[in-house]
């Protein structure tokens, strides 16, 4: 909980966190629905939070906070892959890998970290720098990024929206020309391997996901306010 109100403070100190937008009206309630379908296989409570940032992103910190950048509300194509994104995110809190990672980095730089203390840097804050440049860096592994895509399908059918999302999305980007990704979209593993992997998931269970179409003619249309620089700032 420390460590993740450390990444909302310093998301807070450098002007990134938005208090009022009219995006929220689309993300709150697909937030709610999440919340509902995550909330029972986590102890701290949900909270998404829009953030201003360069690319399009979405990325969770341990204590259950989700952060969501303004522009990936417009990447997306569709609800259906906007729920899925946040579903996968959800789950990287849900499986405590950010916590993971930071166990790792302490390992690594337990003499930093030592002699930071000593300097009377707090180390809470200083272990939140470091998972929010992790958060930014796609370090997740190819089998936590495997396992987050499956327990965020089955979250997203519990909300009722289309788990195929996910795939439509990882389908996209295989066309797609940028520089820069949303984490969920790194290459741990790629995109094909993960649509696969998806697709066979669905197919092992159909009780949970025969109902969703396969169609990106049944995914829910995402109503957004125009994209302006005015919206994203607020």
């Amino acid at each position: 909980m420390q460590m993740g109100q450390q990444v909302f403070n310093q998301l807070k100190a450098k002007g990134e966190i938005i208090q009022s937008s009219p995006l929220y009206d689309t993300l709150t309630p697909i937030a709610d629905a999440i919340t509902k379908a995550a909330q029972p296989r986590y102890n701290h409570p949900f909270k998404f939070y829009l953030v201003h940032e360069a690319e399009p992103n979405a990325f969770s910190a341990p204590g259950g906070n989700v952060y969501v950048v303004d522009s990936l509300l417009y990447f997306v194509k569709n609800t259906d892959e906007l729920v899925g994104t946040l579903s996968h995110e959800v789950s990287h809190t849900i499986h405590h890998d950010s916590m993971r990672l930071m166990e790792e980095e302490q390992k690594i730089a337990q003499r930093e970290i030592a002699a930071a203390v000593l300097l009377g840097v707090d180390r809470w804050q200083l272990l939140g720098l470091l998972l929010l440049g992790k958060l930014h860096s796609l370090s997740y592994s190819r089998d936590d990024e495997s396992k987050a895509d499956l327990t965020g399908s089955d979250i997203c059918a519990t909300t009722g929206y289309n788990p195929y999302g996910l795939v439509w999305l990882f389908q996209d980007f295989q066309n797609a020309k940028m520089g820069k990704v949303p984490q969920i979209l790194s290459d741990h593993p790629n995109n094909q391997n993960r649509v696969n992997a998806l697709e066979k998931h669905f197919r092992d269970n159909p009780s949970v996901f025969a109902k969703f179409s396969s169609d990106r003619k049944s995914a829910k249309a995402i109503s957004l306010p125009k994209d302006t620089s005015e919206v994203f700032l607020r």
